[in-house]
């Protein structure tokens, strides 16, 4: 879905602008304000003031919920925008806070995006579309949520310049595959590279990663719930380890279960 995300001004000289967005959080505002922080697809990360939307008589403060992809227009203000309308593309938010696998999942996808998308106002279309799709993962059940979590944020730190390796070393580029990872090093390593402390996963973990991070869904489909375990630890350290701090909302996943994929499901 492609729209006008120009600026234009109505007759009383305010100016405003129209995106598609993801909501990633919400702060309250007074009484009955709310700050919303969104992804956007054109204007990258917006903090914008939700008037009124904590009213249950509110036209869309139901639309302006984490987990929500919507198409909003908002006016340029002098320190935060302003939500003067919104209207719901991806009704997401119901489906995955109704499921605490789900929503530990998904939040700790939002804060990943929020971290990775530090400045206000500046594009990041990858980023967007990336966290739309996996949203959109999540609340169709279309694969496990430890799955679609890990894939994410694979994904999501490629994005950023941090792609791993998880069949060549990642440091001197011998063709694997290689038995040891480092995190530090930026994937797998070979015996020469291998710096002290490295881990060594099975080969099936490896296997998993790179099709995590190629969005192979059958082969991460199909994998033990041994190797998802060790995939999410080596994820999740991989991610902490470039954002430099610990994401407090991936201590609250819950990685046990899975899901029997929909057909034709995709991240």
């Amino acid at each position: 879905m492609h729209r006008d995300v120009g600026g234009m001004a109505d007759n009383r000289g305010v100016v405003l602008y129209r995106d598609e967005a993801i909501v990633l959080r919400t702060q309250k505002l007074g009484e009955a304000d709310r700050i919303v922080t969104l992804l956007t697809r054109e204007n990258g990360k917006v903090r914008a003031v939700g008037k009124g939307v904590r009213r249950t008589s509110s036209r869309f403060g139901a639309r302006l919920e984490p987990f929500m992809f919507v198409d909003v227009q908002l006016h340029v203000g002098r320190s935060l925008d302003v939500v003067t309308q919104a209207e719901t593309v991806g009704p997401y938010a119901r489906a995955i806070c109704e499921d605490y696998g789900l929503y530990t999942a998904g939040t700790a996808m939002l804060e990943t995006a929020d971290r990775l998308v530090e400045a206000e106002k500046e594009p990041a279309v990858q980023q967007f579309w990336l966290l739309a799709g996996a949203v959109r993962s999540l609340a169709v059940n279309a694969h496990a949520p430890g799955l679609v979590l890990d894939s994410y944020l694979l994904r999501a730190f490629a994005v950023a310049g941090w792609a791993p390796s998880f069949t060549d070393c990642s440091r001197c580029g011998e063709p694997g595959p290689h038995r040891s990872f480092a995190v530090a090093l930026g994937g797998a390593v070979c015996g020469r590279c291998r710096p002290p402390g490295s881990t060594a996963p099975a080969p099936e973990t490896f296997s998993l990663l790179a099709a995590l991070l190629a969005g192979e869904w059958d082969v991460a489909d199909a994998s033990d719930a041994r190797h998802r375990k060790e995939a999410s630890g080596l994820v999740a350290a991989y991610s902490q380890y470039h954002l430099e701090r610990t994401l407090r909302s991936l201590r609250m996943v819950e990685r046990d279960g899975a899901v029997t994929p929909r057909a034709g499901g995709e991240a």
